[in-house]
């Protein structure tokens, strides 16, 4: 599996570092010896896994706004870092259709700081933004969308994750071609993992009526997805952002997802949870007339196994059996930070 070695004593940049992705990734980092700084806003949910796992302590962390230029040149310059890792956003559907406007301005223009900050810099040598699988034109076919296909989310967030991938598109051909730095994106389907706290999504949903026991609420049961624990993508980032640190003939647009096996019906992954939580759990189903959101979308990976010979580590079965180990250890008041070290290695040691 990935050799973490690499990241040793690498002056690493995460922004987005407080939340759900992020915190586990600053986990991972951290474990390898990497020197990290965070550039985001305070964390997103109360509680979150970045104050529960004690990341700040692990990490050199700077509260900031990624629509602040400023703010965010004056920590980018003080790190000084030879890799870039965007991931932060305003990463839900629901909450673009609220606040379009903000989620613009974060999502796109929040790329275009950070990718001004590389560009006037000449300490990095390998950046990598993270948007997401609804970057694509979703014509709701029944398979894999690849990283050619026509980029044109449908709401505020899909749509702005999507001009995201273009700034950098652009950015890469006008400042980046002909130099060292090398600069990719990744659309990476739905994670799920312990410690994502974020309301109106599945998983979370799950575990605060586990932790209350009450029944499960599912607003559509019969959407499917492309699940995956955060694991999956977190290292499959890591992979592209190495691999193109070594040679940049690996940079470009790479798809993160699981197998056509991992793509459930929102009521078949409950069931699965249902499954590992116990206690007598149910889940019933209750439309609340929500804005539009896609029933079908799927990624064609093809691209990453062969340019890497990726492969998904953790089927969906085991990825809810994680997350329910997390969530549990958690709701006792247990070390989540020492689960999180421990499934960090079974990841990475599984055969």
């Amino acid at each position: 599996m990935f050799d973490l070695s690499f990241y040793k004593d690498k002056r690493v940049f995460v922004t987005g570092h407080t939340g759900f992705k992020g915190s586990w990734l600053c986990k991972i980092l951290s474990k390898a010896g990497a020197v990290v700084y965070g550039y985001s806003l305070d964390p997103p949910t109360d509680p979150s896994l970045f104050e529960t796992a004690g990341i700040a302590k692990e990490i050199n962390s700077v509260i900031g706004d990624i629509r602040d230029f400023e703010g965010l040149k004056k920590a980018f310059d003080e790190a000084q870092p030879e890799i870039v890792l965007h991931l932060a956003a305003q990463p839900l559907v629901r909450d673009s259709y609220e606040n379009p406007a903000y989620t613009y301005e974060t999502n796109v223009m929040g790329t275009v700081n950070i990718l001004e900050c590389v560009r006037l810099s000449d300490c990095v040598k390998s950046v990598l933004n993270v948007t997401t699988d609804k970057v694509y034109l979703n014509r709701e076919w029944h398979w894999g969308y690849r990283e050619n296909e026509e980029l044109d989310g449908f709401d505020p967030y899909s749509n702005s994750k999507s001009c995201s991938e273009l700034v950098t598109h652009s950015y890469k051909r006008s400042f980046f071609d002909n130099t060292n730095t090398a600069v990719s994106t990744a659309r990476a389907g739905n994670v799920i993992g312990g410690g994502d706290f974020a309301k109106n999504r599945i998983i979370p949903d799950c575990v605060r009526a586990g932790m209350k026991g009450e029944d499960i609420i599912v607003r559509n049961p019969y959407s499917t997805r492309p699940y995956q624990h955060v694991l999956e993508p977190l290292f499959a980032y890591l992979m592209i952002a190495k691999a193109q640190y070594e040679d940049i003939k690996y940079q470009g647009y790479y798809n993160v997802g699981p197998d056509d096996r991992d793509c459930f019906q929102t009521g078949a992954l409950v069931d699965l949870f249902v499954k590992h939580w116990g206690d007598g759990m149910r889940w019933v189903e209750k439309y609340d007339g929500g804005p539009h959101e896609a029933n079908f979308l799927k990624l064609d990976c093809s691209k990453l196994k062969a340019v890497f010979g990726w492969k998904p580590v953790w089927d969906l079965d085991k990825a809810i059996e994680k997350t329910v180990e997390w969530s549990k250890c958690y709701a006792q008041g247990g070390d989540v930070s020492a689960v999180m070290d421990r499934q960090i290695d079974e990841f990475l040691n599984k055969e």
